[in-house]
């Protein structure tokens, strides 16, 4: 429909530049009252398709074969002024149908096609002849030829302009279907790990709880053996961790049910997550860019935004540490309307297609389980944001987490 509001609005230029040209520069006494009247209803039609394409309501196909009736209707009242089948520029009847072949159905093309048929057929009987050429400079210059000629190029530009950019965006439309179509299964796979997870949790649970005491018998049982008692204190301490991050599952659950996200400061929300990275990764330097003013910044993000984040700084630790560096750089900025978590590390860089990188289940290292930047696309995802990656030229990788000040500013 958008193709089609600006094809008539070029149709209507068209239309005029045509009607004074023939009638001041070929002298032909044409009826130009009858045919601005027709340009004009042209026009006034247009005015309402651009109305009507800026409404929320869908586009059903019935009404494009409408807007397409009435292109024809009036392209068939002027040709009736103008010659009728005689008028070169009837080769225009073929344009609705060329467009109607590439975003119609089989129905709507026969409908359309039906149309133009008919109306060239009208033509054929029906028509007001042109008068003849009575101008000296035109006595032998071949009308109808040129008449032809200019017909064919219009044919040609609509076709070569209007159809590709039709055509284009068809294509991009097939884009976009087949990116949901992946997020869709991507999402049914993150959502049955999530329900295995919360089953797997239940389960962990009692014997955690076993194993706390155990443990907490055998310290005491064994106090007198200082190395087997600092291997119990290990053994607790990751035990433990294991018990709170089943408890921040649970919470993170309950709190992304409610409507509200949660309430941070820019620079609570980074030194949270770099004190939960640094328990996992305690060998992991990170050199962190952040300017005073911008952690001062109040976000509102859901309870999930900091697995993301901190998934993100663990895929480039392991980066880094497979080319035997432990620093990876953590920097973050405004962007206009976005805010920009940039990770950088050392490590050997994406692959030919980074993007691979995303697809749930598949990961480029031999210990990985594939799920880490999956999360963290689907959760970035669902803000609205983008997650762009990188080669950097001076080695390793770059992945930019970008999330938009609307969503998750203090404004919005």
């Amino acid at each position: 429909m958008e193709t089609l509001a600006w094809l008539r609005l070029t149709a209507i230029a068209g239309q005029t530049l045509t009607v004074l040209v023939v009638a001041y520069g070929f002298h032909l006494a044409i009826p130009m009252t009858y045919l601005f009247s027709g340009i004009a209803v042209l026009g006034l039609f247009a005015a309402f398709a651009q109305w009507r394409i800026h409404r929320a309501r869908t586009v059903t196909e019935s009404e494009a074969i409408a807007h397409i009736g009435v292109d024809i209707v009036v392209l068939v009242y002027l040709l009736y002024w103008t010659g009728g089948a005689i008028n070169p520029f009837v080769a225009l009847l073929l344009v609705p149908i060329a467009m109607a072949a590439i975003a119609l159905s089989r129905k709507g093309i026969v409908i359309v096609a039906s149309c133009s048929s008919l109306a060239y057929l009208y033509l054929y009987f029906e028509y007001i002849p042109l008068p003849l050429v009575y101008s000296s400079h035109f006595t032998n210059f071949p009308m109808f030829e040129l008449g032809m000629a200019v017909s064919f190029a219009i044919t040609a530009s609509l076709l070569g302009v209007f159809i590709t950019r039709l055509a284009s965006g068809l294509r991009q439309g097939q884009r976009q279907l087949q990116q949901v179509r992946e997020r869709t299964l991507r999402n049914e796979g993150i959502l049955a790990m999530a329900t295995q997870s919360a089953a797997v949790a239940h389960e962990l649970n009692t014997p955690l709880s076993t194993m706390r005491t155990l443990i907490g018998e055998l310290s005491r049982e064994h106090e007198v053996h200082p190395q087997l008692h600092d291997d119990l204190d290990l053994l607790a301490t990751q035990v433990e961790r294991c018990h709170q991050g089943l408890k921040r599952m649970v919470e993170t659950g309950k709190l992304q049910l409610e409507i509200s996200p949660l309430s941070f400061s820019l620079g609570g929300f980074v030194q949270s997550c770099l004190s939960r990275f640094r328990l996992l990764r305690p060998e992991i330097k990170i050199r962190l860019q952040l300017s005073i003013e911008l952690a001062e910044e109040t976000l509102y993000l859901p309870a999930d935004a900091e697995h993301a984040l901190i998934n993100l700084l663990g895929n480039a630790a392991d980066a880094s540490a497979d080319t035997g560096h432990s620093e990876i750089v953590l920097k973050i900025c405004k962007d206009q309307h976005w805010l920009e978590w940039i990770i950088r590390d050392h490590g050997p860089g994406f692959g030919t297609h980074p993007t691979d990188a995303f697809v749930l289940g598949q990961s480029g290292k031999s210990s990985g389980l594939g799920i880490g930047l999956a999360l963290s696309e689907a959760t970035v995802e669902r803000l609205q944001g983008e997650l762009i990656t990188s080669n950097l030229p001076e080695g390793g990788a770059e992945i930019r987490l970008r999330l938009p000040l609307s969503v998750i500013g203090a404004h919005a």
